[in-house]
């Protein structure tokens, strides 16, 4: 990128018109020759030296319009912009067994606590424009879980396939495969973020040596309406697992709070309360012995703030570098300038020297 240091010197090329007003009066009062017939003069033949006679002058003003370009220091820069991001490794595990299936309120209707879970966790991951600002800077993962857990996105910073592959996730339809394995579906997590880590670690460095991402802390995000009833390892043991390897728990009880059954019987329908079916001890037993936190969310309202919370706990640092060199253009001016008085001062001197 090509600039002026010093733009307002270029005031200075006012003085090139001035100067050649000046050398035209000088030469219009300058001496002569007399001669007793001017007619005689007149008819002399006009040498090449006579048609030349401009040119010193002429190189005296381009002289001085070089100098005060050269004065305004034009200079070449270029340089780059480098990104250091030190983010969140983050790994969401979402519940789909066949609970999932019943509704919540979300924004005014009735919803599935799958597609509510589906809609908030976009806007936690894209932003919604008012209160989640998106996660641009991290690294996240997908897993989702019934009896079985399953890795839907790989963790990667770019996060619209991770979106796209949410809302594909469907709550179990077939007895063989619902159930609620939240311990594998931690275990399962703990181990992708920890081999994360460690490629991230081994990942190349670039010329400044340092990363372009670091791992600032890792997390997981588990949503879940039920309790631990299927699978291998048990929630502690998955959060004894998290808390080894310094990953956080945030759990999120769907649905929670006291839910009802309608019932009839000989005197109408009657509310009978049934509990959410949540373990809410164990969730938040899990998630404060990694020093994480449990949010109870009844509807998708709640479901948000949990969110929004989560973003001001696991905050990502995005440092940018910028490197910029600076070659200076003037130089060239100034010998091209003092090049050009020397010539007027040779021609001057010798083949266009006037007289008197």
């Amino acid at each position: 990128m090509n600039h002026l240091a010093n733009p307002e010197a270029l005031a200075l090329l006012v003085l090139v018109p001035v100067a050649a007003w000046a050398l035209s009066r000088r030469r219009g009062a300058g001496g002569g020759l007399s001669y007793s017939a001017a007619a005689r003069a007149a008819a002399l033949p006009r040498t090449w030296r006579v048609r030349l006679r401009w040119l010193p002058g002429a190189l005296r003003l381009v002289a001085l319009g070089l100098l005060a370009v050269a004065i305004a220091r034009p200079q070449e820069t270029s340089g780059q912009r480098r990104t250091s991001t030190e983010g969140i490794a983050l790994q969401v595990v979402m519940d789909r067994s066949g609970s999932m299936r019943e509704p919540i309120e979300f924004e005014g209707e009735e919803r599935s606590k799958l597609e509510v879970v589906q809609r908030v966790l976009s806007a936690f991951v894209l932003g919604d424009g008012k209160g989640l600002k998106g996660r641009p800077g991290d690294m996240i993962g997908l897993i989702a879980f019934a009896r079985f857990a399953d890795t839907i996105s790989p963790l990667a910073r770019v996060h619209g396939p991770l979106v796209e592959a949410a809302k594909q996730v469907q709550v179990a339809s077939t007895r063989a495969e619902d159930g609620t394995a939240i311990g594998d579906a931690l275990a399962l997590a703990a181990a992708r973020l920890k081999r994360a880590e460690e490629e991230v670690a081994r990942a190349p460095r670039g010329s400044s040596g340092r990363p372009e991402f670091t791992i600032k802390s890792k997390a997981i995000v588990l949503l879940t309406d039920g309790q631990n009833n299927a699978g291998e390892a048990s929630v502690d043991e998955a959060a004894a697992l998290c808390k080894q390897w310094g990953i956080r728990i945030y759990a999120i009880g769907v649905g929670a709070g006291e839910r009802f059954a309608v019932m009839r019987g000989l005197f109408g329908d009657q509310r009978i309360p049934v509990g959410s079916g949540i373990d809410e001890r164990t969730l938040r037993a899990a998630a404060e012995a990694t020093g994480g936190r449990y949010w109870p969310a009844e509807d998708g309202e709640s479901l948000t703030r949990a969110y929004a919370e989560i973003d001001a706990l696991e905050k990502t640092r995005i440092e940018v570098r910028e490197f910029t060199s600076v070659r200076e253009r003037f130089v060239p001016l100034v010998v091209a300038a003092l090049g050009l008085v020397v010539l007027e001062s040779l021609l001057g001197a010798t083949v266009l020297r006037r007289s008197p």
